[in-house]
């Protein structure tokens, strides 16, 4: 295979990631791992080392989890019903099909209305939204954390 097309391949990879890092439509740390397994593979691990790819698959699952279970505990920790945390779940889906803003309001809109609906007080819903909301917040800076690590160790491997 022509090593140009290979790179090119990769590095497409790559920024795809990191723009997926903040875009909901793209998956940004996987395709940061594929991008990086796939130079790595096809140099026969020569440069970047299966101890290298093995450790970014295990970031890459770090912010796949932290990603999706942080604005479920913000909500738990903030005392939700199991309605909020559907509620959450929900508007998470929608907000993942309905863009930016909805991926950053849907979730906060979705704890809301099932925290409401399981107990009737306002001001306590608006308590586990506010709380849902903060925790995805975490949740998305540490996956663009985790993204732009992973790419810091594919190019030190690559020139180091």
């Amino acid at each position: 295979m022509d090593m140009t097309l290979v790179w090119l391949v990769s590095a497409f990879l790559i920024v795809a990631g990191l723009v997926g890092l903040v875009a909901p439509f793209l998956p940004g740390t996987p395709l940061i791992f594929v991008g990086v397994a796939f130079a790595a593979w096809a140099e026969g691990f020569a440069r970047i080392s299966g101890w290298t790819v093995g450790f970014l698959a295990f970031l890459t699952i770090v912010a796949w989890v932290l990603e999706y279970v942080a604005g479920l505990l913000g909500a738990k920790a903030a005392g939700a019903s199991r309605a909020a945390l559907v509620g959450a779940a929900v508007g998470t889906v929608l907000g993942v099909v309905s863009g930016l803003w909805g991926l950053l309001f849907f979730p906060l809109i979705g704890a809301f209305a099932g925290e409401l609906y399981a107990r009737g007080d306002a001001l306590k819903a608006g308590r586990v939204s506010l709380a849902t909301w903060i925790g995805i917040l975490i949740g998305t800076i540490a996956k663009v954390v985790i993204g732009f690590t992973m790419v810091g160790i594919f190019l030190g491997a690559l020139l180091f």
